[in-house]
């Protein structure tokens, strides 16, 4: 299926993503092998040609790759062109038997770019974010840190993620103008306060900006979106559709380099989630759904 499609820097993708997280870690038990791969086939399935994952992304601090294996492992059964599939990854979040921490120093985002290739089975990776801010040296020196891999051919676009506008700024200078191909900040209806700000700046500085949790979240804001929002819920039944899929599409409206990547651990969540990209929502829609970050 062709799917409408987004720019991020030099890459195009789906105008939609798949969030794989949710098929390792989250609420319950991750997702079984067998379930994980059908997930992935049934995004892919249905046009999505976005995945993105992370390097913490498993059931425990001694499984860390867990979700890029599960990735891999969807890629390589996976009977479709591959070569239209942009893998995105994360790096610069640490986990431990005694917790979790940051660390944005050049060897460790090294150590952890070898390893997500490696577990990714790919020589170069698509798109690839410092995960969070380490607070114990300047902003700069990991975004420099990743323009160095991407010179090097490891990468070929480089991201943030749960950035801030001045954050944005500093990897703007650092990359040069259009360097930066793609800011990943928590965005929803129950959660845009801290990210509206950064979603308007990466527009005006043709930045895709990728909404995480875009349904609100696997602790019950996703399932509940509709409960939480009548004017979501209302168009929702007046199309016919999920309240899920109205809030993606709504999203997308909010600008063409809005590319959202909802969570999902089921083939049916993915397939119905896809199904925003094709829905056509009325500027009355709009205008009611707007009102939510107005």
């Amino acid at each position: 299926m062709t799917a409408p499609t987004r720019r991020i820097g030099s890459l195009t993708a789906s105008a939609l993503g798949l969030g794989a997280m949710p098929l390792s870690m989250g609420r319950g038990e991750p997702a079984p092998p067998e379930r994980a791969t059908a997930t992935i086939h049934a995004a892919l399935d249905a046009g999505i040609t976005l995945i993105d994952t992370a390097d913490i992304y498993a059931p425990s601090w001694d499984t860390m790759g867990h979700n890029e294996q599960l990735v891999a492992e969807a890629l390589r059964t996976w009977d479709g062109d591959r070569s239209s599939v942009v893998i995105a990854s994360k790096g610069g979040i640490t986990r431990s038997a005694e917790g979790g921490g940051r660390d944005g120093s050049p060897t460790y985002l090294r150590a952890a770019l070898e390893k997500s290739l490696r577990d990714l089975e790919v020589d170069v990776l698509d798109l690839y974010y410092w995960h969070r801010p380490d607070r114990s040296i300047r902003y700069a020196e990991a975004v420099e840190v990743l323009a160095a891999f991407q010179q090097e051919g490891l990468i070929r676009e480089v991201g943030i993620s749960n950035a801030n506008v001045e954050e944005i700024d500093v990897a703007r200078g650092v990359l040069g103008e259009g360097g930066l191909a793609a800011v990943q900040n928590e965005f929803s209806p129950t959660f845009f306060h801290t990210s509206l700000r950064e979603l308007r700046h990466c527009a005006e500085h043709g930045i895709a900006f990728v909404p995480w949790s875009p349904l609100g979240g696997t602790g019950g804001g996703a399932s509940a979106v509709g409960e939480r929002f009548p004017q979501i819920q209302r168009i929702a039944e007046a199309h016919a559709v999920s309240p899920q899929q109205v809030v993606l599409a709504w999203e997308l409206a909010l600008g063409e380099h809005v590319v959202p990547i909802p969570g999902a651990s089921r083939p049916e969540s993915i397939a119905d989630s896809a199904g925003a990209m094709t829905l056509d929502l009325g500027s009355e829609d709009l205008e009611q759904l707007n009102q939510i970050i107005a």
